[in-house]
């Protein structure tokens, strides 16, 4: 904080500047005003109660901090963090120097040829054809557009021989469809899947792409039918993506909100969430539910035996102790240590301790990311990263809030992290998902 004869001299010139300078810490005052209000609500109840001795010594202490932390210096921090954030960018771009340059993949496509031969091949003088030596060849990849036709399935019908051996009409059975009674063919809902789903091109721009490019008008509501339908031909292959998840013991969890089209609301898309569930190196399974609670989860979970790592939401902790003979919890680094880098941004040092163990251990995981659980156990960590639950750590302050309730114990989260560090090796600090 400047003294006033500090900021007499810097805006003896400059009289907007003291103005907006003076704006800028009514803005900062009310904001100080606005938490301190949310402290009190938080703390003691309604503004109405009325405040015993001990809570008003309390709120003065509250008030001096944050007229403490008004007065502090701009932090000295940012510019480790800068530093830290610089080094790593290094090592990424060292990394990335040192990853083999993309190629085209090494596949068996379909090889047509043009052969071009001289003018001049047959000698002008003599008449006679030239020995041919050698060749050039050229290589380049080539498109062939698609195109949307017609597939008829023929079947003729026959009656009866001259003889009276044959009786009735015979005809060849329809050979399986992928939908009965349609018109979709599959080469047509194999191409709707990867345009929907993998290159996310929307309904109705299939529908223009149908309409301009082949003359033919396939309306997005048919197509949602198709994919309906195919889905739930997907299901079985679906149900045992879950099962092979399900069979092991490691899981890592995660939800997502999205955004869902309910002809119930109006005006506006709906809420909804995405479930993730997913291993290092397996396959992601996804469910939809309309909520956040437990519900979704709980089920799913039913008949998984193992750890599940997932980010600090309350909801994976309660599913927990409800069965904490059958679950396990471990935290994830990479949101943990989103706090500390925030930390180190509002003047506390003690942050940067921690982010440096983060670093090493992901420094480890890289070295090891290619070798397998068994190499990975048999590999010793390095002592700094096992800190991160030792003594060193449980004297350093924790980041994040100024006031934590009784469950966000900081030696919770240590334990957490604990157990992420010491986790088995087939476990990553970081969640892909």
């Amino acid at each position: 904080m400047k003294t006033p004869e500090e900021l007499l001299r810097e805006f003896a010139a400059n009289p907007a500047g003291l103005a907006d300078y003076a704006a800028q810490l009514q803005e900062q005052l009310a904001q100080a005003q606005a938490i301190i209000a949310q402290l009190k609500r938080q703390l003691f109840g309604a503004k109405a109660d009325k405040l015993n001795k001990e809570q008003e010594q309390q709120l003065r202490q509250l008030v001096g901090d944050a007229q403490e932390q008004n007065q502090r210096p701009d932090p000295l921090s940012r510019e480790v963090l800068e530093e830290a954030l610089a080094q790593e960018r290094a090592e990424q771009h060292q990394r990335a120097k040192e990853r083999p340059r993309r190629h085209l993949p090494p596949v068996e496509l379909e090889k047509r040829q043009t052969l071009l031969e001289p003018d001049d091949r047959i000698c002008p003088a003599s008449g006679q054809e030239r020995k041919r030596i050698g060749q050039e060849v050229t290589t380049e990849y080539d498109y062939i557009a698609a195109k949307l036709i017609i597939h008829e399935i023929v079947r003729p019908k026959y009656g009866a021989c001259d003889q009276s051996c044959c009786q009735g009409v015979t005809i060849a059975p329809l050979p399986a469809r992928l939908v009965p009674q349609s018109k979709l063919g599959l080469g047509l809902a194999v191409y709707l899947l990867l345009s929907r789903f993998d290159d996310h091109i929307a309904y109705y721009t299939l529908e223009r792409i149908f309409r301009e490019r082949f003359g033919v008008v396939i309306s997005r509501q048919q197509m949602v039918q198709w994919v309906e339908k195919v889905a739930h031909l997907l299901q079985a292959i679906y149900w045992l993506i879950w099962e092979e998840l399900k069979a092991g013991d490691y899981l890592q969890i995660d939800e997502s909100p999205v955004k869902v089209l309910d002809p119930e609301v109006k005006g506006k898309a709906g809420q909804g969430y995405l479930w993730f569930y997913s291993r290092p190196g397996g396959y992601v399974f996804l469910e939809f539910h309309q909520s956040r609670g437990r519900d979704g989860p709980r089920e799913r979970l039913r008949g998984f035996h193992g750890t599940m790592e997932t980010d600090g939401y309350e909801l994976y902790d309660a599913l927990r102790k409800e069965q904490p003979s059958r679950l396990k919890r471990i935290g994830c680094v990479s949101h943990a240590r989103r706090k500390f880098y925030k930390a180190l941004l509002e003047s506390c040092s003690q942050a940067l301790w921690f982010i440096g163990q983060m670093r090493q251990l992901y420094q480890l995981e890289r070295a090891l990311k290619n070798c397998s659980p068994e190499e990975r156990r048999k590999r010793p960590a390095p002592e700094s990263p096992r800190h991160l639950a030792g003594d060193e750590a449980a004297g350093r302050s924790d980041p994040g809030r100024p006031a934590r309730p009784a469950q966000e114990h900081p030696g919770q989260r240590r334990a957490l992290l604990a157990q992420r560090v010491y986790g088995p090796g087939r476990l990553s600090a970081r969640r892909p998902i």
